[in-house]
């Protein structure tokens, strides 16, 4: 079977962080600085789809580390309701691929005017959304071809801590940045082809995980749903005890994305619960519980840790949309660049 674009493009993640991180250090250490002088007491970010998933990363990145409240502005506030919002003493993340969608750019547009520091993290540094800005950071992750966005999301997370760590010159998670490209070749390697025949029958399934994997899982949600045609949803592992674990009957499959952090114990706790209800879980730790292990890559920095799930995670949509006859690469109704107003 000829490789398609997305495995192509998953394969090639580790050399894209690689590249940005010994291509970017002056656009990162720049930006680092204005923030640094603008001094601000609150972050927004501004996002749609994967990139939204990679903001709700770089929240908690942002808040663990630098304690500031992070909050999403809505899009829509812009472009729909033509609504301004005061943004004096406030940083504004924009993330896009493309650089392109008008309610992303008309959202930064109206940040700045709102006094934000807006910095724009983008894999195309000559876009709209980059003219918006106050400041870009160009993502080098090159052409992604690939409806499903792989590459692009993994190094708009490194492009986000990146700029944290030059933010709070925290020389921890620069170390951990400078090592992450081995982190994620060993990622790839990882084998879920347990969990693709466990699945086999089902077309509905929960993705739970906690602080910076919630948003592995929100990402891992979607995913299933471009990629393979599967109803996915995400939850935190402390939100699936409040009303939706009531669903969960005999063998509906659960993932558990467990990264080495404080919320890992969390995780498995609530994996342990919903497989004594009878689903069939999957958890990424070396100590699963009742639930069954899925490999994984230790990253040895509890902020990157979860980003080398999403990795392992890609490879393995890749191959379940293929096996239950899919195409990765022309999901329906999809295309790649989605100019949302």
């Amino acid at each position: 079977m000829p490789t398609t674009n997305m495995r192509r493009e998953i394969d090639e993640i580790p050399e894209a962080v690689a590249r940005f991180l010994a291509g970017s250090t002056a656009e990162v250490s720049e930006a680092a600085a204005a923030l640094r002088a603008s001094d601000p007491l609150v972050v927004t970010t501004i996002a749609r789809g994967s990139s939204d998933h990679a903001s709700n990363y770089l929240k908690y990145v942002i808040e663990l580390t630098l304690g500031l409240p992070v909050a999403s502005i809505g899009p829509s506030v812009a472009s729909i309701y033509g609504r301004k919002l005061r943004l004096e003493r406030a940083a504004a993340l924009a993330i896009s691929q493309s650089g392109k969608s008008p309610d992303i750019v008309s959202a930064a547009q109206f940040a700045r005017e709102g006094g934000a520091t807006v910095i724009a993290l983008t894999n195309t540094a000559n876009s709209p959304l980059a003219d918006a800005a106050n400041w870009t950071i160009d993502l080098l992750a090159g052409p992604e071809k690939s409806v499903a966005a792989t590459k692009s999301f993994v190094s708009s997370v490194v492009a986000g801590l990146a700029l944290v760590a030059a933010w709070s010159e925290n020389a921890d998670l620069q170390r951990a940045l400078i090592n992450l490209p081995e982190v994620l070749g060993r990622s790839l390697e990882c084998d879920w082809s347990e969990l693709v025949e466990a699945l086999d029958g089902h077309s509905s399934l929960y993705v739970l995980g906690r602080g910076p994997g919630m948003a592995i899982a929100s990402e891992a949600a979607l995913k299933f749903k471009e990629t393979c045609g599967m109803h996915a949803e995400a939850y935190s592992s402390a939100e699936v005890a409040h009303g939706p674990k009531a669903i969960v009957t005999n063998g509906y499959p659960v993932l558990a994305l467990a990264a080495r952090d404080r919320s890992e114990a969390s995780v498995i706790e609530s994996a342990d619960r919903l497989g004594e209800q009878g689903a069939q879980v999957f958890v990424t730790a070396e100590r699963p519980g009742r639930s069954r292990a899925l490999p994984f890559a230790a990253s040895g920095h509890n902020l990157t840790d979860a980003l080398s799930l999403v990795v392992s995670f890609y490879g393995f949509a890749e191959t379940l949309a293929r096996h239950r006859g899919l195409d990765p690469d022309q999901p329906p109704h999809l295309k790649k660049v989605t100019e949302t107003v």
